[in-house]
């Protein structure tokens, strides 16, 4: 067994409050698409096109790219899921902090879950708030051509996914979010980021806020700026076949 596997099992085995940070490459293994890689989104199109100013200029296209690409509504959890799914009813996990907008933690069955990122679920008015799932707007994209113009408070202000985009701020982006989150985290004893690059700010920052001492085990098949960090175990595998390893030996 590989020197950081065999560490991280051991880990994984006395902890009874990991705090999960988790990234597109989890979902990758749902044959959903992850961002960053050589296959990723932003190998076919620029990162701009998930932009705040992009929608606003471009509101079809974007709803079309985004429904296209960000919407998955099929995907099934796969083992990696199943896997935090146990461990938090049986205790390990206590929150899983999500960088993913695809739901399939909840599919899966955890309860404890932070989408740091929002969902594409819904979609708001960015004036009177009211909600439109995404099944709706699909159904307005039908029936005209301003789907995306909100018609129940006759403002004339778009409708927006509730993802977070470049430039934007979602719901946990306030001082008590992030409150919440890094006293999650200072609480942790264990850190275990799966299939996050840790280049996007400010959830790139979390790692920083554990305490001294405390392991943070890395399962990415990329390079993260934290993979020689003290404390830090780095497994360049699968998220599916490492947990399940892992699982094996508890």
């Amino acid at each position: 067994m590989d020197l950081n596997l065999e560490l991280s099992t051991k880990i994984i085995q006395n902890a009874n409050k990991i705090v999960v940070l988790s990234g597109a490459g989890i979902s990758t293994e749902s044959g959903i698409r992850d961002f960053r890689s050589s296959t990723g989104l932003y190998a076919m199109a620029p990162e701009y096109i998930l932009s705040l100013e992009y929608f606003y200029k471009n509101p079809k296209d974007f709803y079309e790219f985004a429904i296209e690409n960000l919407y998955h509504p099929n995907a099934v959890p796969n083992k990696g899921h199943d896997i935090l799914a146990k461990w938090e009813k049986e205790g390990k996990v206590h929150h899983i902090i999500t960088q993913n907008i695809d739901g399939l933690h909840q599919k899966a069955g955890n309860k404890s879950v932070i989408e740091f990122h929002g969902t594409m679920k819904t979609s708001s008015c960015l004036n009177c708030g009211v909600k439109y799932s995404l099944e709706e707007m699909i159904n307005r994209m039908k029936e005209t051509n301003h789907y995306y113009v909100c018609d129940r408070c006759n403002s004339g202000s778009y409708i927006k996914p509730d993802v977070v985009l470049f430039g934007d701020a979602g719901e946990w982006f306030t001082a008590e979010g992030f409150e919440q989150i890094l006293g999650f985290i200072a609480d942790a004893d264990c850190l275990l980021v799966l299939g996050s690059s840790l280049k996007v700010t400010p959830f790139s920052a979390f790692p920083q806020y554990k305490n001294d001492g405390i392991p943070m085990i890395i399962i990415n098949k990329g390079e993260t700026p934290y993979d020689y960090a003290p404390d830090t175990y780095v497994i360049q595998d699968s998220i599916g076949k490492t947990l399940t390893s892992i699982d094996r030996s508890l």
